[in-house]
Formats: structure tokens, sequence, C-alpha cells
């Protein structure tokens, strides 16, 4: 059965990220959008730990996936999932690194807490620094369980990735040396697609996931992973992970990678932003303040590429672009906040005549979208399906600007309508 699984978000425990992220209202949000399996996030945190122990319960005895025990079913199950930020020094270099962990149950997650509680500082955000390596982290996970998941988030930004311009590193090897076996996995980050991913033969054996890093309510599932289970469990899912099963994991939902906020290269204050190409001829010196530009994802994955952009390796799984309801919907109405309650209502009125909101996004049909909502957002819709948008790449933590209509049809309307 098709099972859409977003495996990273934070809680509300987590630096900068929504109040609102609690339990309850991740299993009514997962419900609305159409996820069906939804990281905790952030179970170092001791407070969030004991929520999680204290409001969910296992689906089954054994199965490693948990549901909220108010729920009268368990269409939304969630996986024990955390974030780590790593930050060491490795052959003269400091190394800043976000992992990601997946654990097959609570046992182990108390485990784990109870060691990093001991010598690092887990008690201060829903994402712990720790002064270790990835090797280290590796190694300790796994001698406490070895169907723990790691896996390298959002795996090309250039801050905190294992392949950041910043501080990472050229290969998996050089960065998990003998643990890079027991990686299974890594995850796209929202400015790289499965097709950027592709150039790089290194990564062929490993599992492409895609989530959201989520730090709010309305970014749940803007990236996400197709499954195909029966039985639902955690080793199921582990299995899957491992084997880098066809059969098991048919493919991602993504966010159009320009609008990430590190596709292209460039200094946010100085408004400068370039691709590879203009970066080089400016020998990655910014022309405004004269220093050095920060490295985008762009640029980072052709210095490692070894195939041109176009390759598709034999495993490769089908990926569908998407960009989220309430900014079409915002756009389509010509209204600045994707929060707006002229928007709110729209959604709502889409989602409860039509089903969720990815199902809207990927499936339904464009002629009954139109019976029930504006031209313009239909319209809209299926833009976004054909890929045919307008978008200006984001760059040193700016997100990029999407739109789908352009200046002259806003206009057009605006014309219409008075």
């Amino acid at each position: 059965m098709q099972q859409i699984a977003d495996l990273h978000i934070h809680s509300r425990f987590s630096r900068a990220c929504s109040r609102e992220l609690t339990l309850e209202n991740l299993d009514k949000t997962c419900c609305i959008k159409g996820i069906n399996i939804i990281a905790t996030g952030d179970f170092t945190y001791p407070e969030w730990f004991n929520e999680i122990k204290n409001e969910l319960e296992e689906t089954k005895v054994g199965s490693g996936l948990y549901k909220l025990q108010s729920a009268q079913d368990d269409n939304v199950k969630f996986i024990l999932s955390t974030e780590v930020a790593l930050i060491y020094k490795d052959k003269d270099k400091c190394r800043r690194l976000h992992l990601v962990i997946h654990a097959p149950n609570v046992e182990a997650v108390g485990e784990l807490n109870k060691y990093l509680d001991k010598s690092y500082n887990i008690r201060s955000d829903g994402r712990p620094i720790l002064g270790m390596s990835a090797q280290e982290l590796a190694r300790l996970c796994l001698s406490i369980d070895p169907k723990f998941l790691i896996y390298p988030a959002h795996i090309w930004t250039p801050w905190f990735a294992v392949f950041g311009s910043k501080s990472g590193y050229d290969s998996l090897e050089e960065c998990f040396g003998e643990y890079a076996k027991h990686i299974y996995a890594y995850e796209t980050g929202l400015s790289s697609d499965p097709e950027m991913n592709w150039m790089l033969s290194g990564l062929d054996k490993l599992t492409l996931l895609s989530n959201s890093d989520a730090h709010s309510l309305p970014n749940i599932g803007r990236e996400a992973n197709i499954f195909d289970l029966e039985d639902f469990t955690y080793d199921e899912i582990y299995r899957a992970i491992k084997e880098n099963d066809s059969k098991k994991i048919k493919g991602t939902i993504e966010f159009y990678p320009e609008e990430g906020m590190y596709h292209y290269d460039g200094h946010r204050n100085c408004g400068v932003s370039f691709e590879p190409t203009e970066t080089k001829k400016h020998k990655g010196i910014c022309p405004v303040c004269k220093k050095p530009l920060v490295i985008g994802v762009m640029n980072r994955v052709y210095e490692l590429a070894d195939r041109k952009f176009g390759y598709k390796p034999k495993n490769a799984r089908k990926f569908i672009k998407l960009v989220g309801l309430d900014k079409i919907i915002a756009e389509a109405m010509g209204i600045k906040s994707r929060s707006a309650k002229k928007v709110k209502l729209e959604y709502n009125n889409l989602v409860n005549n039509l089903g969720t909101e990815l199902d809207i996004l990927m499936n339904v049909d464009i002629k009954k979208i139109q019976q029930v909502t504006l031209s313009e957002i239909a319209e809209g819709i299926k833009r976004v399906r054909e890929g045919k948008l307008i978008i200006d790449p984001g760059f040193d933590g700016q997100y990029g600007v999407v739109r789908i209509f352009s200046d002259k049809e806003k206009l057009s309307r605006q014309k219409k309508l008075f």
C-alpha cells in the first residue's frame, strides 16, 4: 500500500520552530496533507521525548512505528527521529554536519539519550550540538542497536552538510571512515533534486530520500518519500532503505530546487546572486564587499560531479516537483501571505471538497478542481504539474521566489477586476 513519508521534521523545542509543533497538531496536519508516516523529530530533547512516550503508542507490539493514543486509527504513523549537529575538528579543518537519526524503538532512544546527556548538552535545543565526529556518532548508535539508521541531512548545503562548501567532505568515506558501509541513505535537501544528485556516481548505491525539514506545520510534506509497504513496521522501512529496494521505495516528492535557500552562490546582504559560471568569472569573490561568496548547492554539485547533468542511473526512481497549495492559492488570489485568512479559507474549501493537499496537487483532475474553486487556482495547479514556472533562485540563506503567473498576466487580471 502506498505510504507517503516525511522522515525529517522538528518539534517546537528546536530553535526558530513554531510553537504549534505538537504531536496532536502533527497528526491533524498529516491527515489534511496526506502524509502517512511522519518523523517525531527531536527525540534527543528530554521534554519532547517524554511527550513522545506519554502521547504515542505502538501501532502494534514490536512495530517500531507509533500513533497518537487518542487517534481512532493508525492512518498517521510516527517514526522515531531526530537531527543532530556535529561540530568537530578533522584533518585540520572544523567540520559542521547535520545528520538524521531514526531509532527502532523508544528503548533504543532512551539508551542513546542517557549516554548523550552525560557528556553533551542535549537540553538546550531540540537539535543538539554535539562535539563528536560522524564516526563516533555512528559507532555509538550502532553499539546500542544495529538497526539505528544514520544518514546525512540536506547533503549539499554550505554550512552544515557532509558535502557542504564551508565545512564538509568530498566523499562519504572520508567523513564516516569504516562506518561508511553502515550509511545507507542520504537526504537531497531543498536546494537539490534527484537529477542533480545523479551526477555523482558515489551516491548510486545509497537510497535517495527527500524530507521537509519542516520548522512549522504548513511546511510538512513539502518534500517526502513514496513507499509501497505491506507490514507498516520500522523493520520494513529499515530494510527498504538499507537495500535500496525499488519495490518498496517508489520515488520522492520534491521542492523545486531553485526555491531552496542555497541553490545559487551569493551574498544576501550585498544582493549578489550568481550561478556557478558567474562565480568562476569573479574568482569566488563578491564584487560588492570583496569577500568570498557563499558557494551554494549547484556549484558544489558540479565541483564533485563525475557525470554530466541529464544522466539517469538504472535504479533511478520517479520524482514529482511541487509547490505548496497555500502558495498557489495566495498567488492566484493576488495575496502576498500564504497564511492570510482568505488563503486559509480557500485551502479548507479545496481539501474539504477534493481530499488531501498532496492528492489535489498530484492527482485530482483539473476539471474537477475548476468546479470547486477559482479558475486561476486550477490553472496554477496545472502549471505546477507541468513545471511552467518563473523562478528566481535562492542563495545565501534566502529562499528563491517561485512565480506561477507573469507580471503581464497579473496586470491583465487587475484591469478586469476594476
